[in-house]
């Protein structure tokens, strides 16, 4: 507890690389809930020692590949009622992850537990810059209340300057 301001959690946990089950890294953390604000996320600092695996190439041939479809892209329930991910479809899944826990963050308190378990609809925008930009419609899984909360969200990616949610 923090006196007046709210209660602060220490952690020490491994991170496992999504793409490189193999691969794990120690991580300890700083998580601080403020007291009756619940729209200020949480205050997060965070060390990792190590490295996860560079992912720049797939990164890089993920992008070439949508910049070179004629019609922008479009998919529907990733993944599909059996819980598979077709591999054409991994890195629009990996895409949406990464900007999911961005809206988990924002939207967390002590008492919730999210989950990212489907996007319902990913729609690519053409845009005029390098970006790429998704309109994702989700489905978060809110597992203490056991809700699953339809979430709009637009992410812009570049394979160099990361992952935004800009809505």
């Amino acid at each position: 507890d923090v006196d007046g301001v709210g209660h602060k959690y220490h952690l020490e946990l491994v991170l496992e690389d999504v793409l490189d089950k193999d691969s794990t890294v120690n991580c300890t953390a700083e998580v601080l809930y403020h007291l009756g604000k619940k729209t200020i996320a949480p205050d997060v600092e965070f060390t990792i020692e190590g490295e996860l695996k560079n992912t720049d190439e797939a990164d890089n041939a993920f992008y070439n590949q949508i910049k070179s479809l004629e019609k922008e892209l479009v998919a529907e329930n990733i993944p599909d009622s059996h819980g598979n991910v077709s591999p054409e479809m991994e890195p629009i899944h990996l895409l949406a992850w990464v900007a999911s826990g961005y809206v988990m963050w924002q939207n967390s308190t002590e008492n919730t537990k999210f989950q990212l378990a489907q996007i319902k609809h990913v729609k690519q925008v053409k845009r005029s810059d390098e970006y790429l930009e998704f309109d994702y419609m989700i489905l978060l899984h809110e597992i203490v209340s056991q809700e699953i909360i339809p979430w709009q969200m637009t992410v812009l990616w570049h394979p160099q300057r990361g992952v935004q949610v800009t809505q």
